[in-house]
């Protein structure tokens, strides 16, 4: 952390807040930490991803504490969601984590800014999808090849599980607090299998680990609160544009 300077480190905590409110109120919001771990630190592709990993398992753990308070992860087809989502995060995470390790730095942005772009297309889709109708947890197989997807990817990105997992469960027909509440679960699972993985590479900086996960932790517990008390579309497409905004400097920065 020695060399970055003042306006860095409160850029960076910024994120962090803004990144746990983005986890738990619409899903994606893991990936801001990794982009501002990316764009203002001179961190190698192991590092970012390690060091944004680690913040996920504490978020994903208080967010699945959280879901399971308000009780979304009370429910049965909500908990056997969960459930595949982390027992296939064990197989795909540390094959992400591997090929990172075979990513150049120019790279690692390119993947990263479509990734981000990605991402901002489907919540997108979500949002135009979004309808009354009763929604339903999909079968145990697309749940688990989604599962293990979504795994591959946020090993090797760092961007916890929530990013990916929530609009794809959306887009398949599950409501918004249960996708939200399953994708905290699966995250705990492929941030700790990440952690370890980059632990190994001695690819984790702890002491900015701390300064994105802590006010990352605060804003897990304040976008819950938003997600239940508030309507998630004003917060839904303020993210849209962030993420559209951000993606091209990412892909092109690297």
């Amino acid at each position: 952390m020695s060399g970055l300077g003042l306006p860095v480190l409160f850029a960076l905590g910024l994120l962090g807040l803004a990144g746990g409110i983005g986890i738990t109120a619409v899903g994606p919001g893991g990936v801001l930490p990794t982009i501002g771990l990316f764009a203002l630190t001179g961190l190698t592709p192991a590092q970012v991803a390690g060091t944004a990993s680690v913040t996920h398992v504490a978020t994903g753990a208080l967010g699945t504490a959280a879901y399971t308070r308000s009780g979304q992860l009370r429910e049965p087809a909500t908990r056997r969601t969960a459930l595949v989502l982390a027992a296939t995060a064990v197989a795909g995470t540390p094959l992400g984590v591997l090929v990172n390790s075979a990513v150049s730095q120019r790279a690692f942005g390119l993947v990263l800014g479509v990734f981000v772009a990605g991402v901002a297309a489907l919540v997108w889709y979500r949002e135009r999808r979004r309808t009354p109708a009763a929604r339903s947890h999909p079968p145990v197989p697309v749940v688990a090849v989604l599962g293990f997807a979504v795994a591959v990817a946020s090993g090797l990105v760092g961007i916890g599980g929530p990013m990916l997992t929530v609009p794809l469960l959306v887009a398949l027909g599950v409501p918004l607090l249960e996708s939200l509440a399953a994708a905290q679960a699966q995250s705990v699972v492929v941030s700790a299998v990440g952690t370890l993985g980059y632990v190994a590479q001695g690819a984790v900086d702890w002491p900015l680990a701390a300064l994105v996960g802590v006010p990352e932790l605060a804003g897990v517990l304040l976008g819950w609160r938003l997600a239940h008390a508030l309507p998630a579309r004003h917060l839904t497409w303020a993210l849209i544009v962030t993420l559209l905004a951000v993606a091209p400097y990412l892909a092109l920065s690297g």
